[in-house]
């Protein structure tokens, strides 16, 4: 028996991608070209996850959503994005950085309004039992007997 060892460096393009949305009809629709690395997995890591994610012209990283246990940080490789939150629309530019503490509701999202692609990292916690807040539509998101699930606001399952 032998122990499977994660790599110690990768290229981040030997990464499995991964595209599309997991959102439910009709919200995934919505997110147009977009795609995600799952870096943080290819070496094992439990505490927390870090994607390589890329936006092409005019998709969303997702809905503007608010994590309630989870802090969340972005960092601009390439492209220019628009992050949406709260406080409205900044736009964003190479080298920028972003950070959302969790529980404070502010729903955030990145929006490609260029004509090139965006690329930029996603720094996550990992914590059990987190729930996320789609403030905009009639959404959330929580993990129910170990499973992501996407439920209504009023707790019925889509």
């Amino acid at each position: 028996m032998t122990d499977h060892k994660p790599p110690v460096a990768i290229d981040a393009g030997d990464a499995p991608e991964r595209t599309g949305s997991g959102y439910p009809a009709p919200f995934g629709a919505q997110m147009g070209d977009r795609s995600r690395r799952r870096l943080g997995d290819v070496f094992g890591l439990t505490g927390f996850g870090v994607n390589l994610a890329r936006l092409g012209p005019g998709a969303r990283s997702a809905l503007r959503h608010a994590h309630r246990l989870e802090d969340e940080f972005v960092y601009i490789l390439e492209g220019t994005p628009t992050l949406l939150t709260d406080a409205g629309e900044t736009p964003l530019r190479p080298g920028m950085c972003a950070g959302f503490k969790a529980g404070t509701g502010d729903g955030h999202a990145l929006v490609n309004r260029s004509d090139a692609e965006v690329l930029y990292l996603e720094i996550g916690a990992r914590c059990a039992g987190e729930t996320v807040d789609y403030p905009d539509v009639d959404l959330k998101g929580a993990t129910l007997d170990g499973r992501w699930t996407y439920l209504h606001k009023d707790g019925t399952p889509y």
